[in-house]
Parts: structure tokens; C-alpha cells; sequence
């Protein structure tokens, strides 16, 4: 466990504790396995929960599979913007893949999510793209950062409705010192394996209390894991005691959401 982590207990919340929270992650499948815990806590806290996954379309077949994972996390219905796959040419046919598409259209897409859900929380990939470093986890990642920074800005995209800042981003991540077993795993089958320094890693979350929803929703993704080198199917085929162990912790960087006091008169570090 890395030093700087604050590792919260495994303890019952309530609404009064829990803040509302969107999810922007490029796939159906990341947000069961990056924060299907923290998904599952906030929402049996009854706060407000959404997912909004960047790429396959809504009649795509993983969107079936999408319904199934959120509903068991108690996150909604989909919200599929419908961009492309970087790597796979079914999610979308005619549509632009999301690391082609315009940076300005992603985020205005984002905003139009961010200023309608009203979340005090988003989550979203971090700047390496996970462990693997897929190209649309970064392009996710970099444009849910500017949307976040624009959604507070009324003269920003004023067609996306009134103004929302929320309070804080939270990245997924994964520290060097807790990987753990998943890095020989993901290397067996030919993934590479990145990861943050420890420093980066500002929050690790006990989602034991949840870990049968956690479960259930990765499961819910049946075409993954049916497969053999994506996550959900590696996770399927390992002893229920090390797949626990692998997911029972969801480690996040805290990243700031607007201006930050400092030297009126100077740029101080």
C-alpha cells in the first residue's frame, strides 16, 4: 500500500457522507472494473450514480451487456456517446473513433452530460490510460478533464445548459506498489503493464462491502469474459481468493477542479 494512500475503512455511509458521482470511462466494462466498488458504495448510500461510457454504439451488443453491469451497481442506464473503438471497428460502423473525432465535439459532449447530471464527483481514466495504456482511456481521460473546466464556464457552450462545476476529479489509477498480481497476469498475454508512482495515488477505497456487486456487474460483460486477454475474462479464470484480493481496492488521484488560492502578486509552486 502506498504511503501517501488514504485507505478508507470499509464502513456503512449515508447520504449525508456520500457525494453524487459521474463516471466518463472510454468502454462498457471499465467502469465495473475501475469503480464498480465506489459505484456500488455511493449508490447504496442512495446518492445520485451515472456512467457515461465513450465509445460503442447504444445498439451495439456490449450496450446490452452495459445495462446489465450499471443496474447491478445501481448507476442508471446507459449514457453511450457512441464514438468508435480505437481497436475494434465493430463498436460503431460509421461513426468517427473517439481518438479521431474533433476534441471540441468530445467535449462538448461531456458538458452537455456534466451540466445535466449536476455531479459533485466525476471519475475518469487517468493520463497514462490504465494499466495498459489504450489510446482511448488517454484521449478519455484528457477530454473529461477539459470538459469538467468548461461545465463551470457560462460562456462555454451555452447550448449544454446552465453552468455546473463540480467539486472534484477523481482518476482511476493504479500505483506501482499495488499491482500486484495483475501486472504478471496482463503480461502473460502480452499487455504491457504502466502504472504511477505511489506519490500519484492520493485515495485507495476498501470496496470489500460491495465486491458481490463489484462482481456481478464485471460478469455482466459477457463478451469479455468469455475472451481470453481482456481483464473480466482473466479475471474469470483466477481462484476466487486472488481475484478478491486483485479487486477488493480501487486507487484514485485526486486532481483539482478550478483555481486554487496562491500569491496575488507572483506564481509561486
Amino acid at each position: 500500500m502506498p504511503d501517501s494512500d488514504k485507505l478508507i475503512p470499509a464502513k456503512p455511509v449515508t447520504s449525508s457522507d456520500t457525494s453524487s458521482l459521474l463516471g466518463v470511462f472510454a468502454h462498457p466494462d471499465d467502469e465495473s472494473l475501475l469503480a464498480g466498488g465506489v459505484l456500488a458504495q455511493h449508490a447504496a448510500s442512495r446518492a445520485r450514480t451515472a456512467v457515461v461510457t465513450m465509445t460503442w454504439a447504444l445498439e451495439s451488443p456490449r450496450a446490452a451487456e452495459l445495462a446489465d453491469a450499471l443496474r447491478a451497481l445501481g448507476a442508471g442506464a446507459p449514457r453511450m456517446l457512441g464514438y468508435g473503438d480505437a481497436r475494434n471497428l465493430q463498436a460503431a460502423p460509421g461513426r468517427s473513433r473517439l481518438v479521431d473525432a474533433p476534441l471540441d465535439e468530445v467535449i462538448a459532449a461531456l458538458v452537455h452530460q456534466i451540466r445535466s447530471f449536476r455531479p459533485d464527483v466525476v471519475v475518469t481514466h487517468d493520463a497514462l490510460g490504465q494499466l495498459t495504456g489504450h489510446p482511448d482511456h488517454r484521449r478519455t481521460h484528457q477530454a473529461a478533464l477539459l470538459a469538467v473546466q468548461d461545465a463551470g464556464l457560462a460562456h462555454l457552450h451555452p447550448e449544454a445548459g446552465k453552468p455546473w462545476q463540480p467539486r472534484a476529479v477523481y482518476c482511476a489509477t493504479h500505483p506501482e506498489s499495488g499491482v500486484g498480481d495483475l501486472g504478471p497476469l496482463l503480461k502473460a498475454v502480452g499487455k504491457p503493464v504502466l502504472a504511477v508512482p505511489d506519490t500519484y495515488a492520493t485515495t485507495a477505497v476498501d470496496v470489500t462491502p460491495w465486491l458481490e456487486q463489484k462482481w456481478s456487474a464485471i460478469l455482466a460483460h459477457r463478451r469479455e469474459v468469455a475472451r481470453e486477454r481482456p481483464l473480466p475474462g482473466i479475471l474469470a479464470r483466477l481462484p476466487e481468493e486472488t481475484r478478491r484480493k486483485i479487486i477488493a481496492t480501487e486507487f484514485f488521484t485526486r486532481l483539482t477542479t478550478g483555481p486554487l488560492p496562491g500569491a496575488p502578486h507572483r506564481l509561486t509552486a
